[in-house]
C-alpha cells in the first residue's frame, strides 16, 4: 500500500481548494503523507501541468499516488481516471495532463472512476478534485484495487505536444513554457549544442545561469531536461516578450 500522495493543481492557495483535498484524503486514510508538487500551474494550462509532472515524478518513491487536477473540462464528458504503471499511480482527468508521463511509464491498468462508493456525494459537478480524484487516490493508498473504482478503459491521448525536427546538424523547436524565473522552456531535449538562435539572435550554450549575457539570450540545459532560454538574474520572457510557439534553433 502507498503512504504518499502528491498533488499538482492550478488551484493556487487563496481559496482553500488545495487544503480541503487533504482533509478529504485524511478522512479516508489518516496515516497519509502529502507533498504539494505545486498548486500554481497557470490556470487551465494542461501542457504546463504535464511538463511539471513529467519533470519531477520520477524523484518520488515507488508506489506514490499522484493526484493531478488541471481540469478546464470539469463536469463535461471528459473521463475521470486512475492509472497504474509499474512504479506509480496517477489520478485525475483524461485530458492530456498525464500524456507526457505515460510516454515513460507504461500504463498497466486504466479505469474510469464511476463507482459511487469511492467518491463523495456532491452538490454540484464543479470540484472533481475534492469529490472524485482525491477520494479515489486515498482509497488506492489503502489498498483498494483499481478495478473496484470503476470500469476498465483505454487511455486516450489529448495533448498537442509539438515535437522538434532535426535536419542534419540543426534542431528546430519552439517555446512551450515559461517558468517562475522568466526562463523560456523549449521542446528541444538537452544535448551537446554549439549555439542556439532565437529571432535570429545567436546565443551561446552555457553550463550555469551566471555565465549568460545580460542583454542577449543565452541557452542552458534546464531542470525539465529541455533547452531553456534565459537572462542571468532577469526574466527573459518579460524582456523579450517571448511567446509560446516562437521558433528556436540549436546547432549540434
Amino acid at each position: 500500500m502507498a503512504s504518499l500522495m502528491v498533488f499538482l493543481t492550478d488551484f493556487g492557495m487563496e481559496d482553500g481548494f488545495a487544503g480541503v483535498m487533504k482533509g478529504v484524503a485524511l478522512s479516508i486514510n489518516p496515516n497519509l503523507k502529502f507533498v504539494d508538487l505545486t498548486h500554481n500551474v497557470k490556470s487551465f494550462d494542461i501542457l504546463g501541468g504535464a511538463l511539471i509532472l513529467k519533470a519531477h515524478y520520477k524523484y518520488f518513491p515507488k508506489g506514490t499516488v499522484f493526484v493531478g487536477v488541471v481540469d478546464p473540462g470539469v463536469g463535461t464528458k471528459r473521463k475521470a481516471i486512475a492509472v497504474r504503471t509499474p512504479n506509480y499511480y496517477f489520478v485525475g482527468p483524461m485530458n492530456g495532463l498525464f500524456d507526457l508521463v505515460l510516454r515513460e511509464e507504461k500504463p498497466l491498468e486504466v479505469v474510469e472512476l464511476t463507482n459511487p462508493r469511492y467518491r463523495l456525494k456532491a452538490l454540484n459537478d464543479t470540484f472533481h478534485g475534492r469529490d472524485i480524484f482525491t477520494p479515489a487516490g486515498a482509497y488506492i493508498t489503502k489498498g483498494v484495487p483499481l478495478k473496484e473504482l470503476g470500469k476498465k478503459v483505454t487511455y486516450k491521448r489529448f495533448l498537442k505536444f509539438p515535437k522538434p525536427t532535426r535536419v542534419r546538424r540543426k534542431v528546430v523547436g519552439e517555446i512551450i513554457y515559461a517558468d517562475k524565473f522568466g526562463n523560456a522552456v523549449t521542446n528541444i531535449p538537452c544535448g551537446k549544442f554549439r549555439f542556439c538562435t532565437f529571432r535570429n539572435l545567436k546565443g551561446r550554450f552555457v553550463k550555469n545561469f551566471l555565465q549568460g549575457y545580460k542583454s542577449t539570450p543565452s541557452f542552458i540545459c534546464g531542470s525539465f531536461g529541455l533547452v531553456e532560454i534565459f537572462l542571468p538574474m532577469d526574466s527573459f520572457v518579460d524582456r523579450f516578450k517571448a511567446q509560446r510557439g516562437e521558433r528556436v534553433i540549436c546547432l549540434v
